[in-house]
């Protein structure tokens, strides 16, 4: 009763939030009567088809004034719920009217004067990326308090750069230049910009820093450009001083190159802060150990191996300075994840040297995480999974990550007496170092190496289940973070059912299916590859992440298969279990769109695909790897496991359901805003399901065992574009989230809209029947 006195209210508020939205039809009832809401600005290019080149799409940065932002944009204006719920204000400056202008998004008020400042810098802009003299006007349009600005911009004249000539005043710097100018971005025949020559600079600065350069900087570049003597193009002069631009002749001294000087590594504890004054004191302190020149001060009581030290360090005594190296040096030393803080001191000493220290700050060496997810439905049946890990980031004194992880899956019925128990427990070792392969393939970034063992345990009304798993493989981040790279050249997993109910067995008369439930040994390997455009723990703006893994198995015991015994099905064994052979590959992309005050609110999508299939020595994937939906992160509207596939009936030989397919197809839609405190707000779509893929073509003689029911079934499971949509989940709902900074506490409520099972909407009259709605409990945002 206290279940569905919930969702009646939730369902009460989602519908009153809905039918406000639809029925206001106004976002200007806040404004004053000589104001108007800004609803779009358009950019006119005029004499676009004169310029078929012009591709700049950064105009809109330059404008002064934004105007709101738009769930669906069109080109004069677009749709924003939140608009209306702000104009929802009584006027009383009451607690109503503060909710809603705290969930709702203020008009921007049109201002005529930002308006000819945006005009100044977008003929600034286009100044700076090479069209002089361009025209800006704003033609202002106001109907019914609603403002909508056109830029209208007649690009300016182009000069093609018709020569070069670069004069250097240092013959030694000379030399270095001219061989470089190949990789110019300064070609004869491009238009001359001011984008362009800042361009060069910083590129070419760059290159001479990592030359010896140190002090150099872009301020010695000078330009000279005459576009009079050559009609309608350019003669460029570039010219490298003695002297930079804020300075006269007569500051005119010789570049110099510098090299390494002495190198100093000081991972200080967290109760010792290294500073000058106490210098002295740092042998009392600190273990010293010198290697090449390279002095290495550490802690006695953390005693990180100096070896390590200086393994990450990329600077060398005597060697020619780099700002390369000592970016790539920082880079290195910040990817142990074990300290805090990197900072690299350079020191320039009278001479042509350059001294460096490197300080080093220990982050937390080791602690513990607890995860928890919990979902339940109106069926009665609840499940909770807890997991509790360790972790430490140092633990042989040489940067490497020991995890220990034990995790359960408790599902029960409030009901009747099922009962389902999963455990599960993990451990991991990464070094940091790339084993078997010599780690100077990778200078710029610090590859690892994992060795990683899992046991699991499930004990169901049907059956008892052990697996045992072992993964051995290496992976590594780009140096921007933002791409992981993860290969496994070897997994394997044995499965064994030491207890099964024969009935169950029996039940499944569908071979491909019952193939899934025996004993099996799998060998093979696979890879992931994750992308992310911002790569920090907590984006402060919109961010896209994609993820794809791979998996292969069998291929290489397949080999073999002449030297195998063979069961009474034929399948090729090993230690009397059949070994698995098959292929799978799931991506999944997401993008979060972050808008509004602070960025507090998002509209999160996501799409998933991925698909598996069973060759040569197996008939069907092992159900470990079968694909299946619903749960916190999933169709919030089902119970984890409890959809599809495709429009197939809860399969009843299952105490606790068990849908699995063999391939899926998800998206996901999410609003996030805030409420109040530390409290956020969510309502979400989510689509999607999981298929079997049909095998009747090429097993067809194996299927005829089965029964016509069965085959009924099993054909209700196929994926088609045909049926895709008409055997699709779909469902809605809202949620709660706890947002406690580093963590998200979160209470979600589905609620079924279309269930294929049925092919058939369900009405808001279902949606609180017995299998109507799910909760789901979660840590962390659901993707």
């Amino acid at each position: 009763m206290h279940s569905r006195a919930s969702s009646y209210i939730l369902l009460s508020l989602m519908s009153v939030l809905a039918v406000a939205i639809m029925g206001s039809c106004s976002t200007t009832k806040v404004l004053s009567e000589d104001e108007s809401r800004l609803k779009s600005n358009i950019v006119t290019v005029v004499n676009k088809k004169e310029h078929p080149e012009y591709q700049d799409s950064r105009i809109d940065n330059y404008i002064r004034q934004k105007a709101n932002t738009y769930f669906i944009k069109t080109k004069r204006g677009g749709w924003n719920p939140f608009l209306y719920v702000y104009n929802w204000t009584n006027g009383k400056s009451g607690g109503w009217d503060r909710f809603v202008t705290k969930l709702g998004q203020a008009p921007v008020v049109f201002d005529s004067l930002l308006v000819e400042e945006s005009e100044d810098n977008i003929a600034t802009h286009l100044k700076y990326i090479g069209y002089y003299d361009s025209d800006v006007e704003a033609d202002v349009e106001t109907k019914k308090q609603k403002t909508v600005v056109d830029y209208k911009v007649t690009l300016g004249k182009q000069y093609p750069i018709k020569s070069i000539e670069y004069r250097v005043d240092d013959p030694a710097l000379a030399e270095e230049i001219y061989r470089d100018t190949v990789n110019s971005l300064i070609k004869v025949g491009l238009p001359l910009s001011e984008e362009l020559l800042d361009s060069e600079t910083e590129r070419s600065s760059a290159h001479l820093r990592n030359c010896g350069y140190y002090e150099f900087t872009k301020n010695y570049y000078f330009f000279a450009a005459d576009t009079v003597s050559v009609k309608d193009s350019a003669l460029l002069r570039v010219s490298v001083r003695n002297y930079t631009r804020n300075e006269t002749p007569e500051d005119a001294r010789r570049h110099r190159r510098f090299y390494f000087g002495d190198v100093f590594v000081y991972p200080v504890s967290d109760n010792i802060r290294y500073r000058a004054s106490v210098a002295t004191r740092i042998p009392q302190i600190l273990d010293t150990v010198n290697y090449e020149n390279i002095t290495i001060l550490y802690d006695k009581k953390r005693k990180v191996r100096p070896s390590i030290l200086y393994k990450m360090n990329r600077i060398e005594p005597g060697n020619l300075y780099s700002e390369y190296i000592v970016n790539n040096t920082y880079q290195r030393f910040s990817n142990l994840r074990i300290y805090s803080s990197v900072s690299v001191e350079l020191n320039k000493t009278d001479t042509n040297i350059v001294d460096c220290s490197i300080r080093l700050i220990p982050s937390k060496a080791h602690g513990y995480k607890v995860n928890l997810e919990a979902s339940t439905n109106s069926t009665g049946l609840i499940g909770i999974s807890p997991t509790v890990s360790y972790y430490n980031r140092n633990i042989f004194k040489g940067g490497e990550w020991l995890s220990l992880s034990v995790s359960g899956n408790f599902q029960f019925s409030v009901i009747d007496a099922t009962r389902a128990t999963e455990f599960g427990a993990s451990a991991g070792l990464s070094f940091p170092t790339f084993v078997l392969l010599p780690d100077r393939m990778f200078k710029n970034i610090i590859p690892r190496t994992d060795l990683d063992i899992t046991y699991n345990y499930q004990r169901r009304p049907e059956y008892t289940r052990n697996m045992i798993g072992a993964s051995f493989g290496w992976n590594w981040s780009s140096q921007s973070n933002k791409y992981y790279f993860k290969v496994v050249p070897v997994q394997f997993n044995i499965v064994n059912l030491p207890v099964y109910s024969d009935a169950f067995l029996e039940s499944l008369t569908n071979p491909f299916v019952r193939e899934a439930y025996k004993n099996h040994f799998e060998f093979g390997l696979g890879f992931d590859l994750q992308y992310s455009s911002d790569p920090s723990i907590n984006p402060a703006g919109s961010f896209f992440k994609a993820d794809f893994q791979f998996d292969l198995a069998g291929n290489l015991l397949s080999a073999f298969n002449k030297f195998m015994p063979t069961d009474t099905s034929g399948f090729r064994t090993i230690w009397n279990s059949p070994y698995s052979q098959f292929v799978r590959a799931e991506l999944s992309l997401a993008y979060t769109w972050k808008f509004g005050k602070n960025n507090r609110q998002a509209l999160a999508v996501r799409a998933l695909g991925g698909a598996g299939y069973a060759y040569g020595n197996s008939t069907k994937m092992p159900f470990e790897r079968l694909f299946w939906a619903g749960g916190a992160n999933s169709l919030r509207g089902w119970t984890a496991r409890s959809v599809g596939p495709g429009s197939s009936q809860m399969d009843h030989t299952f105490s606790i359901p068990n849908q699995t397919g063999d391939m899926r197809l998800e998206a996901n839609i999410e609003y996030r805003f805030p409420l109040f405190s530390i409290i956020r707000g969510a309502v979400f779509v989510d689509w999607g399901n999981v298929w079997n893929i049909d095998r009747s073509g090429r097993n067809h003689q194996s299927l005829e065992g089965g029964s016509t029911e069965d085959q009924t079934a099993e054909q209700s499971s196929y994926f088609s574009f045909d049926n895709m949509l008409r055997t699709s989940a779909l469902s809605w709902g809202a949620g709660i989230r706890l947002d406690l900074n580093f963590v998200v506490v979160r209470l979600d409520f589905g609620i079924k809209l279309y269930d294929p099972s049925v092919q058939k909407w369900r009405n808001a009259a279902d949606w609180f029947r017995r299998d109507g709605y799910a909760f789901q409990f979660g840590i962390g945002y659901p993707f």
